[in-house]
C-alpha cells in the first residue's frame, strides 16, 4: 500500500514532528518520508481531508463483538470495520461469546476471523472454563495461541482462593490476570447505582461498596502473590483511592475506566432508558470527577469504550430485565473531547498497549504506518446515522460531541469512511 497524506497535523509526543503540519509519504505500509511538502511523481493515492490530524493508532482494551454465538449482536468483520472508521487500529477482544473463548482452538478461531484486516485483533481468553468461576481455563495454552490477557468478562471471581491461584500460576509466564470489580453478594440483583436516584425510581441498588470490597480483596491477593493484575472498568471515587495507594506501594496493578462512566451519571436513568443500563452502573458526579482526576494523575492507566453490542430484543424491554451494555466505538473520540483537550484525549486513546504486550508505535520515518486520522474541531449531535455497528444501543445518542474520525492507516491498508 502506497499513499501520500497531505497537510496533516501530527499529534504524537514521540514524533520528531509533533504539532507540525506536514505531508507523510507511505510506501509499502511504512512511513518513507515526512516533510513540509512532498511531491507525488509516482501518482500514489493522495489523502486530503478537512483539518486533518493524525496520531498513533488508537487502542481499545475491552471490546465485545458477539461472534461466535451472538452474531445477531455483531460479527467480527463488521465490528473491526466499525473500529477502523472510529479511529482504532487495535482492539482487545473479550471472551464474551458463546461458546466462551477459553481454549487454544478458540483463540485461533477468533484470530483467523481478523486475518488480513486493517485492525489488529488481540484476543483475551477466559480466566475460568466457560467463565463459570469454578476451574482455571487453559491459560498457558491460550497465551501460546496469542491471548494477551485472561478475563471472565463482567463476571466476578467470587472464590478468593481461585483468584490467588490464577495470579500465582499466570506469574510463571508473565500472564495478565483481569478481575471484574464487583462483589456479587453485595451487588445482589441491583441494576442501578444505590443512591438517591435508584430510590426515587424504585430500581434495585448496586452500591459502590460492592466494587470497593472486590478491589480491596484483589489488591490484598496481588500483594500476597506478587502477580500481575488489571482491574477493568472501575467506577467509584473510592476505587481510585485504593488503586492510587496500591501503586504507591509498588504493586503490579493497572486499571481502566469506561468512557461512559466518565461522562454520564445516574441522573440519565430518569426515563428508564435501557441504553443507560451498563455494568458497572453509572454513578454520581462526584465519582465522575474522581475518575477524571485519576486519569489526569496517572492512577487510571487507560480508557476503554467497553464496546458491547446488544440486540434490540434484549434492550427494548423492562429496565430490570434488559441486558447490560452500550456500544462505544463511534462516540469514543467525540465524547472524550467534551471533557479533555485533544492532546489528552489522544494520549488516553493510545495508552494501554504495553500492558497487554502490544508494541507501541510512533510517527517517524522508517516506522510502520499505524495511524488514526481525525478532525478534532467538528461539533455535532450524535445520532443513529453515525453508527455502523449492527446494534444501536449507544448511551451517547442525541448528545453533542466534539471531533470527527476519518479512519485509519494500518497493517498496510487504508480504511476511510
Amino acid at each position: 500500500m502506497n499513499a501520500l497524506i497531505k497537510s496533516a497535523t501530527i499529534v504524537d509526543s514521540k514524533s520528531d514532528f509533533h504539532n507540525e503540519t506536514v505531508d507523510i509519504l507511505i510506501e509499502k505500509g511504512r512511513i518513507a518520508k515526512i516533510s513540509k511538502r512532498i511531491s507525488n511523481p509516482k501518482n500514489y493515492r493522495e489523502i486530503k481531508l478537512d483539518n486533518l490530524h493524525v496520531s498513533q493508532g488508537w487502542f481499545d482494551s475491552s471490546v465485545s463483538l458477539g461472534e461466535p454465538g451472538y452474531e445477531e449482536r455483531e460479527i467480527i468483520s463488521n465490528g473491526l470495520k466499525t473500529a477502523a472508521c472510529s479511529g482504532f487500529t487495535a482492539v482487545a477482544l473479550n471472551a464474551n461469546s458463546n461458546p466462551v473463548i477459553d481454549s487454544y482452538a478458540d483463540i485461533t478461531f477468533v484470530k483467523s476471523k481478523a486475518n488480513d484486516n486493517a485492525v489488529s485483533l488481540y484476543p483475551i481468553g477466559a480466566l475460568t472454563k466457560g467463565s463459570d468461576s469454578k476451574d482455571l481455563a487453559e491459560l498457558y495454552d491460550m497465551m501460546n495461541a496469542g491471548a494477551v490477557a485472561f478475563y471472565d468478562y463482567q463476571k466476578p471471581i467470587s472464590n478468593p482462593n481461585l483468584m490467588k491461584i490464577a495470579l500465582q500460576y499466570a506469574s510463571n509466564f508473565d500472564g495478565l490476570v483481569c478481575s471484574f470489580p464487583q462483589e456479587s453478594k453485595i451487588s445482589g440483583s441491583g441494576v442501578a447505582n444505590e443512591h438517591i436516584n435508584s430510590t426515587k425510581l424504585g430500581l434495585k441498588g448496586n452500591p459502590t461498596l460492592a466494587e470497593e470490597l472486590q478491589v480491596t480483596r484483589d489488591l490484598f491477593l496481588l500483594e500476597y502473590t506478587e502477580g500481575k493484575l488489571h482491574i477493568p472498568t472501575i467506577s467509584t471515587a473510592k476505587s481510585v483511592e485504593l488503586i492510587r495507594a496500591a501503586k504507591k506501594n509498588k504493586l503490579n496493578v493497572t486499571c481502566s475506566v469506561a468512557i461512559h462512566n466518565l461522562i454520564l451519571t445516574d441522573d440519565s436513568l430518569e426515563g428508564f432508558d435501557t441504553r443507560y443500563k451498563v455494568l458497572p452502573p453509572l454513578r454520581t458526579q462526584n465519582d465522575c470527577n474522581a475518575l477524571i482526576e485519576g486519569l489526569k494523575d496517572g492512577t487510571i492507566d487507560m480508557v476503554t469504550t467497553d464496546h458491547n453490542p446488544i440486540d434490540i430484543e434484549d434492550k427494548k424491554i423492562e429496565f430490570d430485565y434488559a441486558k447490560y451494555g452500550t456500544i462505544g466505538f463511534e462516540s469514543a473520540f467525540g465524547a472524550l473531547q467534551t471533557i479533555f483537550t485533544t492532546k489528552k484525549a489522544i494520549s488516553l486513546l493510545t495508552q494501554g498497549r504495553t500492558r497487554y504486550g502490544i508494541v507501541e508505535t510512533s510517527i517517524n520515518e522508517g516506522e510502520n504506518a499505524d495511524l488514526s486520522l481525525f478532525n478534532p474541531e467538528t461539533t455535532y449531535e450524535f445520532s443513529k446515522s453515525h453508527i455502523t455497528s449492527r446494534s444501536k444501543n449507544s448511551a451517547f445518542l442525541n448528545r453533542t460531541l466534539k471531533g470527527e474520525t476519518y479512519g485509519i492507516i494500518a497493517n498496510n491498508k487504508i480504511v476511510l469512511k
